[in-house]
């Protein structure tokens, strides 16, 4: 709440850097709040718990699950980068610099799942070609208050 006054307040000063900023900032939580939403929402959101205990542990797991994607997300997104930088693509590259970790599209979080087997590695190197050989499209940012900058 304190960060929204401040944002308000930058916006009647015209400190429009700082509001575009602080803006920036409340958007990454709250993309991370609502991937912890998606990864935590399991039989159709009606989850029953038998102890406090079990409900912390839920809580605990699907926080190390959603830090998982974004880490998974910032490894490719880094090896794109690198990648864009080394083959000159200079718009390229500052496109990717500014995309966040934080997406879900692509996760399939409903299924069964098998963990006793040992699933072949996931080839980086791959994904990433095959990313880098697609055009990158900018996406205009609004700026909180419903205008595209």
């Amino acid at each position: 709440m304190r960060v929204r006054y401040i944002a308000s307040k930058c916006s009647i000063v015209g400190f429009t850097l700082i509001r575009k900023n602080v803006q920036r900032a409340l958007n990454r939580g709250e993309n991370y709040h609502q991937l912890r939403r998606a990864v935590s929402y399991a039989n159709f959101g009606k989850l029953r718990f038998r102890t406090t205990e079990d409900q912390e542990l839920w809580h605990e797991c699907s926080r190390l699950i959603t830090n998982c994607i974004i880490f998974y997300n910032s490894s490719i997104l880094s090896r794109l980068l690198v990648h864009k930088e080394a083959t000159g693509n200079i718009p390229g590259a500052a496109l990717i610099a500014q995309v966040s970790p934080v997406a879900w599209q692509h996760i399939n979080f409903y299924g069964r799942y098998e963990f006793a087997v040992s699933p072949p590695s996931i080839n980086l190197d791959a994904v990433v070609q095959d990313l880098a050989d697609r055009p990158i499209v900018a996406v205009k940012e609004e700026d909180g208050e419903g205008n595209t900058e």
